[in-house]
């Protein structure tokens, strides 16, 4: 085969099929490469996405690999470990619009309490169902990235009150304001930010407790920067009163544990599966990016970059060699 995709779930399979030439052979898996068992690279050229762990002893054999995000801090990870440069490649912005749009999705099923109003559906009550418009609320959008700024576009035409928090501030139709003035005024806070070695964790329970009491919490970034145990501790305390993760702290090891059906003895697995019964929680399984609108230009994306690379043997966006983080 010239290239293998993993962790390719049925509807991206389909769209890379049609877009990929003729020419090119193929093959896909939906598991991470962990969970396929394989012991080598089943082609020279490997495509994933951000939950498989390439393992070191592939490095000799792989000629390429590309991730289908438009982040590769896990790429740099395995650069770092193999200590060999691979080609490696990323993809520009393809989602940002679906992501921001279920970031809102998510705020609102938390202010109109739809959990408990589906729920409720059965016997036609109302009682402990009122919930809250978004008019006139104030909106914390952490990284104005391209995510963020959809974020804010959004907030803005729901006439919200916006502010932005970034150490670049790029965009003039921004309020920026720095993160203590934010959590003072925030009624929701959307984590829109990159997740680098220095801002794991960032969202704790310290940062988070000087928010004002029923502080809603939306995270469709990345799940390093709001751990569990903190989210966990906040809503006991009914500090927040909500809170909805599209992404999750020790991502990997959750979603094998819930493919499998296996009990894990992870803590911040347990935490998020403890968050995910708890009513005033939504938990979505990292699948904001998935719009029709976006896996067409994903794939589109992808297959640009495989035939460059197996015509030049190097990507049109390439990971940065010889500056790998620890």
């Amino acid at each position: 085969m010239d290239v293998f995709f993993y962790e390719a779930f049925k509807e991206e399979e389909q769209e890379l099929q049609r877009k990929l030439s003729p020419h090119v052979t193929a093959g896909f898996t939906w598991k991470t490469i962990q969970e396929s068992g394989d012991h080598n690279p089943p082609a020279p050229l490997i495509s994933i996405r951000t939950q498989s762990l390439i393992p070191y002893s592939w490095a000799p054999k792989l000629s390429g690999i590309l991730t289908r995000s438009t982040g590769y801090d896990h790429i740099e990870r395995y650069l770092h470990g193999c200590k060999k440069n691979i080609p490696c490649g990323y993809l520009p912005p393809y989602c940002s619009r679906a992501v921001a749009e279920q970031a809102m999705l998510l705020w609102m099923f938390l202010l109109r309490k739809l959990h408990g109003q589906i729920e409720n559906f059965s016997c036609f009550k109302r009682d402990e169902l009122t919930g809250q418009e978004c008019m006139q609320k104030t909106l914390l959008v952490v990284g104005v990235g391209n995510i963020g700024y959809e974020v804010v576009n959004i907030g803005h035409g729901l006439n919200m009150e916006v502010f932005g928090v970034d150490i670049v501030t790029n965009h003039a139709d921004v309020s920026y304001i720095s993160i203590e003035e934010g959590l003072s005024v925030a009624d929701i806070i959307v984590c829109a930010m990159n997740l680098t070695p220095d801002n794991q964790g960032y969202f704790n329970y310290h940062l988070l407790k000087k928010t004002r009491p029923g502080v809603i919490f939306v995270n469709v970034s990345r799940g390093e920067l709001s751990p569990s145990a903190d989210l966990l501790r906040l809503l006991d305390e009914d500090h927040l009163s909500g809170v909805a993760l599209d992404v999750f702290n020790h991502e990997k090891e959750l979603a094998i544990s819930l493919r499998d059906g296996r009990r894990s003895d992870d803590e911040e697995v347990a935490n998020t599966l403890e968050l995910a019964g708890r009513p005033n929680v939504i938990c979505t399984p990292h699948n904001a990016f998935n719009t029709r609108e976006a896996i067409a230009r994903k794939s589109g994306l992808s297959v640009k970059q495989i035939d460059h690379f197996l015509k030049q043997g190097e990507f049109l966006r390439q990971v940065p060699q010889g500056n790998t983080i620890t």
